[in-house]
């Protein structure tokens, strides 16, 4: 029995074989609609969620499985104090698979050491969401087809980005990669990725704040929102919410075959106005992580299809 906590976990030979198994159920989805049949998954989320906890489910129904769903903190027992691991022995009695989002960094790994199941991570506090980057990377994939010598900008909240940590750490392990890091000074990447991830494989990487002048270098443009819910003091996200504004004129500098993605939800840090440019691939990413989550599911249940 084996649980993704971390996108690392994975290995390149792994993420390889999870595009190949989305790309087929894009292809043939008929093929996998009875794959899980009589499974079930559970989806615990303790922080809110749309995209993450909807494409799980849909993801299960898509592959003829049942979903049993607890949407927030305050309708299970976490509201009377139970902990996660006995949260997770229990759920491991009633289903096949978890799939649980957190505010606590490292909750949904005492999970996996509690339950009897399989246990995925749909994010744990500002630490790591590697469903998500799964979802960037199929998108990557069908974007540029390919993982290699690519120019990544990352942009907004950089420190507590989960996504943007998960992505780096993923993106580090292909060779001519490198990174351009748009954020301001309070919202830099935290120096133990910078250390541990970008230094340590010798990947080049710039910091700068301005995303204007960065643009007509990148391949990918990875926009995230400032997140209101990772700061102690108000003040301070007022100031630095509005950092950053792609626009429709601030795009004329960026290349053709530029790629914008996005984890969502967006705020107002892309204008709606950019939606309709062809390089505008945040909703394709929402749709490519429902078959990535099709993909994991079947991998860690061992499902032969």
């Amino acid at each position: 029995m084996r649980s993704l906590i971390d996108i690392l976990e994975l290995s390149v030979e792994e993420l390889d074989e999870l595009i190949a198994l989305a790309e087929d159920i894009i292809a043939n989805p008929a093929k996998y609609q009875e794959s899980c049949r009589h499974k079930k998954l559970a989806t615990l989320f303790f922080e809110p969620s749309t995209r993450t906890r909807l494409s799980f489910e849909a993801a299960m129904y898509e592959l003829g499985g049942d979903v049993l769903s607890m949407s927030s903190a305050g309708s299970s027992s976490a509201a009377k104090g139970e902990s996660v691991a006995d949260t997770a022995k229990t759920v491991s009695c009633y289903a096949d698979i978890i799939a649980m989002r957190h505010p606590k960094e490292g909750a949904p790994m005492v999970a996996a050491m509690n339950a009897g199941i399989p246990v995925i991570n749909a994010g744990d506090g500002g630490h790591n969401h590697p469903t998500q980057t799964l979802a960037d990377l199929l998108t990557i994939w069908r974007e540029k087809g390919k993982f290699t010598g690519l120019t990544i900008g990352l942009c907004g909240d950089l420190k507590f980005g989960r996504t943007v940590h998960s992505l780096i750490a993923a993106m580090a392990r292909y060779t001519g990669n490198r990174f351009v890091l748009i954020s301001p000074e309070e919202l830099k990447l935290p120096s133990y990725v910078k250390k541990d991830i970008l230094e340590k494989n010798g990947i080049e990487y710039i910091q700068t704040t301005d995303l204007e002048k960065a643009l007509p270098e990148l391949d990918i443009l990875y926009m995230t929102r400032v997140q209101r819910e990772r700061f102690f003091n108000e003040e301070d996200y007022l100031r630095l919410k509005d950092s950053y504004i792609l626009t429709p004129e601030k795009l004329k500098k960026g290349r053709a075959d530029l790629s914008i993605l996005h984890p969502l939800p967006r705020v107002n840090e892309i204008s709606v106005g950019v939606d309709a440019d062809p390089r505008a691939v945040y909703f394709k990413q929402v749709l490519n992580g429902k078959y990535m989550r099709m993909a994991l599911i079947l991998k860690l249940l061992e499902v032969e299809v």
